[in-house]
C-alpha cells in the first residue's frame, strides 16, 4: 500500500517523529511505500509533501495558539482564523492524498495534542469526508497536560482530538493509561503498541567518537554517569545529583562526572539555573555537553567535532533516568539497547507497563537510598553483573520492545482495516 504519516514536523530528534519513522521502517521492510507531511521535513524529497503553514511553531499558528488556551472565551474573527487555516490545511491535505495516490493515512500525535487545532480539524473532516483508512497514533493526551485545560475551544477538542468517527479507523496508544482514557472519555477502543527498538540489529562499534570522553573533558579514571535527556523538570535531573552526591561520599577516592547530554532553554532556564546551583552545593561535577552532540555528525560552527546521540551512550558506565513522568520512556530502550545499566525513578507508565517484564535496574521511589547508591556501585566495578543485567534486560526488550513486535501489531491492524 502507500501510505501517508501527516504531522506538524517530521525532523530532529523529538519522540513522535523517531516513532514515526520507526514504524515507516517496519511498514517498508513488508512491501509498503511510506510518504510525508508536515510543515517541517528532513524526510527524503521524493516522498515528501511539505506544507509550511502545518508547522506548529509558525509565528502566526503561535499567536493563535495564545487565543485558544489559558483562556475561556474567542472572538468571532478567532473563529474565522481557525476555519480559515483549516480550510487551507485540508486543501494542503487533499493535494497530499492526490499526488501519491495513498490507500491510507497515519496522522502521528496530531490528534491528540491541540498544538495545531486547525490541522486537527483538517484531518477530522478529510476522514469524515473521505472514509480513507486511517490508524491515529496517539503519543499523549491533551487532558494530560496542564497548560490545555483552560480552553476557548472545548467543542473542538471534543470533535477532533481525537474524533469519534465510523469506518475503517484505528486508534493507537503507547501506554495503557492511554487506553483507558481514550475508552473512558472517548469510548474509543485503541491498540496499545509501545514505542520500540531495533533490538534485532545491535549497536556495532565506530572509531568516530573514541575521543569523546576528552573532547567533553570526562577523565579515563572518572566514573561517567550519563543523563540522555532535554533539561526539563519533569526528567527529575535532581535526582541524578543527588546519586552521585551520596555515591562521591560513599567513595571518596573516586572521581564521578555527570553528564547532561541536551542543552537548556525549552521550557526557559529557571530549571537549569536550579541544577547548577544544587550541583555546585553537592560537589557534583556536572557537564552539559548539548553543544557538542547533535542529531547527526558534523563540525560546529567553532569547528569542533560534533557528536550524535548514540556516540555518547558507549562511553557511558551508569545511565540515569529519573524522570517524575513519561508517556513511555525511549531513553530507557536505548540505554538497554546500548547494553547500559540504568537507574530509575519509578513514574506512573513505568510501573504499569514497563516493570511488570522483570528488568534489573536500579531503582527508586522519589528518593536516593542507600541501597540505590551500593547498587550503582556494585554494577560499575563489577563487569560479569553488568553483562548479566545487560543480557538479561536486552533479551527482555528483544521480547517486548523490538521491531518485530512493532511488525506484528501493525499487520493485525491492516488485516483488520483491510479484511
Amino acid at each position: 500500500m502507500r501510505i501517508g504519516f501527516i504531522s506538524t514536523r517530521f525532523e530532529g530528534t523529538d519522540g513522535v517523529t523517531l516513532e514515526a519513522a520507526k514504524w515507516a521502517t517496519v511498514l517498508e521492510a513488508e512491501g509498503h511505500e511510506c510518504f510525508w507531511f508536515a510543515g517541517r521535513l528532513d524526510t527524503p524529497v521524493a516522498t515528501s509533501f511539505l506544507y509550511q503553514e502545518a508547522f506548529f511553531g509558525e509565528p502566526h499558528i503561535l499567536a493563535l495558539h495564545e487565543k485558544l488556551f489559558g483562556c475561556l472565551r474567542r472572538t468571532r474573527a478567532t473563529t474565522d482564523e481557525i476555519q480559515d487555516i483549516k480550510h487551507r490545511c485540508k486543501d494542503a491535505l487533499y493535494e497530499f492524498i492526490e499526488k501519491f495516490r495513498l490507500d491510507l493515512i497515519i496522522p502521528q500525535n496530531i490528534l491528540a495534542i491541540p498544538i495545531h487545532v486547525p490541522l486537527g480539524l483538517a484531518i477530522t473532516e478529510l476522514m469524515a469526508e473521505t472514509r480513507i483508512p486511517t490508524i491515529a497514533h496517539h503519543h499523549d493526551f491533551y487532558w494530560e497536560r496542564d497548560r490545555f485545560s483552560h480552553t476557548a475551544v472545548p467543542e473542538y477538542l471534543e470533535m477532533a482530538f481525537p474524533p469519534v468517527i465510523s469506518g475503517q479507523y484505528a486508534n493507537v496508544v503507547i501506554n495503557s493509561a492511554g487506553r483507558s482514557d481514550l475508552s473512558r472519555r472517548r469510548g474509543l477502543d485503541s491498540t496499545l503498541i509501545p514505542n520500540v527498538f531495533d533490538f534485532e540489529n545491535p549497536p556495532v562499534e565506530d572509531p568516530h567518537a573514541t575521543d569523546l570522553r576528552e573532547e567533553i573533558g570526562v577523565g579515563e579514571d572518572e566514573v561517567f554517569v550519563l543523563q540522555p535527556t532535554r533539561v526539563v523538570n519533569r526528567k527529575g535531573i535532581e535526582h541524578a545529583i543527588d546519586l552521585v552526591r551520596l555515591m562521591q561520599k560513599s567513595k571518596p577516592e573516586r572521581k564521578i562526572a555527570l553528564v547532561v547530554s541536551h542543552d537548556a532553554g525549552d521550557e526557559g532556564f529557571d530549571y537549569y539555573d536550579n541544577l547548577v546551583e544544587r550541583a555546585e552545593e553537592a560537589e557534583v561535577r556536572m557537564l552539559f555537553v548539548g553543544d557538542r552532540i547533535d542529531e547527526k555528525r558534523q563540525p560546529g560552527e567553532d569547528g569542533r567535532k560534533r557528536y550524535s546521540l548514540w556516540d555518547i551512550y558507549p562511553h557511558a558506565d551508569l545511565v540515569t533516568y529519573p524522570s517524575l513522568y513519561e508517556g513511555f520512556g525511549n531513553a530507557f530502550l536505548e540505554a538497554l539497547w546500548f547494553r547500559k545499566p540504568v537507574f530509575i525513578n519509578r513514574y506512573s507508565i513505568y510501573i504499569r507497563d514497563i516493570e511488570p517484564h522483570g528488568f534489573k535496574v536500579i531503582d527508586i521511589d522519589g528518593v536516593v537510598t542507600r541501597r540505590s547508591v551500593a547498587e550503582a556501585w556494585d554494577i560499575i566495578e563489577d563487569r560479569a553483573l553488568a553483562e548479566e543485567w545487560a543480557e538479561h534486560n536486552y533479551q527482555c526488550c528483544l521480547k517486548h520492545y523490538s521491531h518485530d513486535v512493532l511488525r506484528k501489531h501493525l499487520l493485525g491492524i491492516l488485516s483488520h482495516l483491510f479484511p
